[in-house]
């Protein structure tokens, strides 16, 4: 176990519960600034939800988040990958960069839940009119870094490195035709100006209990790809099939062969796989046997061994099933996702975990097997160190499994699960420029 020291305190990394915090210390002043700015996150977050906008439509939100900053002081820079507002606040004394990342948008989907701050929101996607809703916890996401942006700058004067601040749009995805998220803003030069040595991520999870964090090292999140696969064939009148090569029938084998992947080509004894054909359309009448069938998909990998084995086979099952019809498939994969597996720094995560048992106590704090589910924070991850790790969201006592989860209509977030953020985001700074500092 090791001591960190910041100034004239020294802090026992690994420390069981917040309440052992030296009295006076910034271990105490980090919980009592989080408990007098948390009405504050709280409806910043809430005015976010009802206010949603999609990827790359950020403008009210980055306008919120960028006159935020600019009245603390920071150097602020807006528009970073179309609609993302960066923020930097530099120290008292010299030390590394930091950088925290928040992503900011919405996604298509209509709000069922019954909220005084319930998103009624519509706008375009894709050409197509739809409901918007904050159905994955970025507005929380956003409202913490903003409380985390008010306490370090408070503490500024006694801040050994520069904290650089990313609110990042379009993590759930660009628009189609678009580029967006964290793989343009580090094309962009996020990362650097001033160069960034580790950057940390957080994400409200709507079914674990608030007061609680989870972490994986190394994989954590999967490689997300979404996969095209057109199925051309002979059209014939449905009388007559005989006369046709039926794209549908085609479709449908390849579909179930595609279930042999992970059933039978990946090891997951060592990593788990996924992959889901989520969307297939062909036709348009009952009697008609059409020439043509596309299905879309997603294939989700937790290492770049498992990512080209089953890029090989989906190709080899869809073209070769096709073929055997005298029909013939085209793969498009990736299709326009691609993103590679989040990835947290051995290093860092062993380092940086004492951090996190100090903001909610040793005995709230776990390990999560790896998650199919994928996060743009990779592309950050891939540059600098990255740890990106999970708060619990759902009130105590209710069941995960019947809860609205992420990316549903009554998926849903509990407020108090925000100062743990604030609290947990504070500490993983200090703490890590006290440790580069020894």
């Amino acid at each position: 176990m090791r001591n960190y020291c910041f100034g004239f305190l020294c802090i026992l990394l690994g420390t069981t519960s917040m309440l052992t915090a030296q009295k006076g210390g910034i271990d105490e002043r980090i919980i009592k600034k989080a408990g007098q700015i948390e009405a504050q996150v709280v409806s910043w977050r809430h005015d976010f939800h009802q206010h949603p906008e999609l990827g790359n439509r950020e403008f009210r939100t980055s306008k919120i988040v960028a006159d935020h900053l600019k009245s603390l002081g920071m150097e602020v820079t807006t528009e970073v990958g179309v609609t993302g507002v960066v923020g930097v606040l530099k120290g008292g004394k010299p030390g590394p960069v930091v950088a925290l990342r928040a992503d900011m948008d919405a996604l298509p989907v209509e709000e069922k839940n019954h909220l005084p701050y319930a998103s009624k929101v519509k706008d375009i996607y894709n050409g197509v009119e739809t409901s918007v809703m904050h159905a994955c916890g970025h507005d929380g996401h956003t409202a913490i870094l903003m409380g985390v942006a008010e306490i370090l700058t408070e503490l500024k004067d006694e801040l050994h490195g520069t904290v650089k601040f990313i609110f990042q749009p379009a993590e759930e995805g660009a628009p189609a035709g678009e580029r967006g998220g964290a793989e343009l803003m580090v094309s962009e030069g996020v990362l650097v100006n001033p160069k960034v040595d580790a950057i940390f991520g957080l994400h409200l999870d709507a079914q674990s209990e608030i007061g609680k964090i989870t972490y994986r090292a190394g994989g954590c999140f999967a490689s997300v790809a979404d996969v095209k696969i057109t199925v051309k064939g002979r059209p014939s009148h449905g009388a007559e099939p005989w006369s046709s090569v039926d794209p549908i029938v085609v479709s449908a084998q390849i579909i179930n062969n595609l279930q042999t992947i992970i059933s039978r080509n990946v090891n997951i004894t060592e990593n788990p796989a996924v992959v889901t054909i989520g969307s297939i359309h062909g036709g348009n009448r009952s009697n008609v046997i059409s020439d043509e069938v596309v299905m879309l998909g997603t294939v989700r990998t937790l290492s770049e061994k498992d990512r080209l084995l089953v890029f090989k086979r989906i190709h080899e099952i869809a073209e070769k099933t096709a073929e055997s019809a005298r029909a013939i498939a085209i793969v498009d994969l990736p299709y326009s996702m691609n993103y590679p597996v989040t990835f947290n720094d051995i290093k860092l995560t062993q380092n940086m975990l004492p951090s996190l048992e100090k903001s909610v106590g040793k005995d709230h704090v776990s390990i999560i097997p790896p998650v199919t589910g994928s996060e743009d924070f990779a592309f950050f991850a891939q540059k600098v160190p990255g740890f990106y790790f999970i708060i619990g969201g759902m009130q105590k006592g209710m069941d995960p499994k019947t809860v609205g989860p992420h990316h549903t209509p009554e998926f849903i977030i509990d407020d108090s699960s925000l100062k743990t953020g604030v609290i947990a985001f504070c500490n993983l700074v200090l703490d890590y420029f006290t440790f580069e500092k020894k």
